[in-house]
């Protein structure tokens, strides 16, 4: 029996397809620096704990299909904060962020339709497309110009009777960029022009730096009728396997369509509901810390970067991720090479190749992500291997 065509041409995770080499490595001692993947080392909050005991009820039971009232009560206080103005009942609480972009897909989207995404984008955009049959079309940013939104072009000339929305990341992931008002204009324009949906991932909300500012599509008054938002709690609580997430959107047809699809999957974890809204509790304290401690750590990187030779790069201002263009072949084969044949000291660095953040062919084939989820100390230490890992690399070349 053949699998689908679908299965067969879903891509593996460039996040995850590697960690075969790095268990093959840490099989024979090596300590692995994982930059590879976005997974927080700072402590869950206590309170999540706390509201998972205080809410332990004698039968874990299904929970309303969008998700507890109190829960989505809970988010639209948070949503305020960030001029995002929702009722509990245009929110859906999904099983992380990334049900959340499936059911925005699948929302506005058919089989062979067309969605752009601003490239190099979040690699499970690919994955949750092909699931759906859905074609990607990119729109290019570079690492020249710190991966900023290109013009109004850009777009127009990848538009087609197929193409039913833009989606992207802001703060990206995986680039660090933060888009400011004129380039949220520009795709703002060009979905009210073109009559396309906006689905915008606003997960690392809280993370932008330098004085940046994460500005909401929610707050184009001209296109909310058009746009979803998807988010998720992970990353700003550190806790990424509670999969919790939200669909946002004020389209009655958007959100009807959507709470159908959460129906058939039935509803998210009860605990888990429970537990965030704890976490939704955090005054704003909280977040300024997590927040400063990632710009340290991104500071830190930042430096360690600039002192590798050929490396092409603007400073990040959001997210916790820095893409890097390397004098390199292959950027895969060079993260191959750090784990099974390079080490300093009996350590090594793990990072995400970035051809796999990208729709189109051969492009990001010389680039990296760097996701600094370790402590300072760690971060310059894996950037000082990475950089040794290069010389040594191009040297057997």
């Amino acid at each position: 029996m053949n699998i689908s065509n679908r299965a067969q041409q879903a891509p593996a995770s460039p996040i995850r397809r590697l960690i075969p080499f790095a268990e093959e490595a840490a099989k024979k001692g090596k300590k692995i620096y994982y930059l590879n993947i976005g997974q927080p080392d700072i402590p869950t909050p206590s309170i999540y704990f706390e509201y998972a005991e205080m809410y332990k009820p004698k039968v874990v039971a299904y929970t309303h299909s969008a998700g507890l009232l109190e829960l989505r009560e809970a988010f639209t206080k948070y949503y305020e904060k960030f001029d995002i103005h929702v009722s509990s009942s245009e929110i859906i609480v999904t099983n992380g962020g990334s049900e959340a972009v499936l059911f925005a897909m699948a929302v506005v989207a058919d089989p062979d339709d067309e969605i752009l995404v601003l490239e190099p984008f979040y690699a499970n955009y690919a994955g949750f497309a092909a699931q759906l049959g859905v074609k990607l079309v990119p729109v290019r940013t570079y690492p020249e110009d710190g991966y900023s939104v290109p013009k109004k072009g850009a777009f127009l000339e990848k538009i087609g009777p197929k193409t039913k929305a833009i989606i992207f990341s802001n703060p990206c992931n995986p680039t660090g960029a933060v888009y400011d008002e004129q380039q949220l204009r520009t795709i703002a324009d060009v979905a009210f022009e073109k009559n396309l949906c906006v689905i915008s991932d606003e997960v690392y909300r809280e993370f932008a730096f330098d004085g940046y500012k994460a500005i909401s599509m929610m707050t184009f008054d001209k296109i909310i009728d058009k746009t979803i938002i998807v988010d998720s709690i992970s990353k700003r609580y550190s806790v990424c396997g509670a999969r919790i997430g939200t669909f946002l959107t004020k389209n009655r047809e958007f959100y009807q369509a959507a709470l159908k699809f959460a129906q058939a999957r039935l509803c998210p974890a009860m605990t888990s509901q429970y537990a965030a809204i704890g976490l939704l509790k955090l005054d704003n304290d909280y977040i300024e810390q997590i927040k400063k401690e990632y710009e340290n750590r991104r500071d830190a990187v930042y430096e360690e970067l600039k002192k590798i030779e050929g490396a092409v790069f603007k400073k990040p201002h959001g997210a916790f991720y820095v893409s890097v263009k390397l004098p390199i072949d292959n950027s895969e084969k060079f993260v191959k090479f750090m784990l099974a044949d390079f080490e300093v000291d009996g350590k090594t660095t793990m990072v995400s190749p970035l051809d796999g953040f990208y729709a189109t062919p051969n492009a990001g084939l010389n680039e990296i992500r760097i996701a600094y989820v370790l402590d300072q100390e760690k971060l310059r230490d894996a950037v000082r291997i990475l950089s040794l890992g290069l010389k040594a690399y191009s040297e057997k070349r």
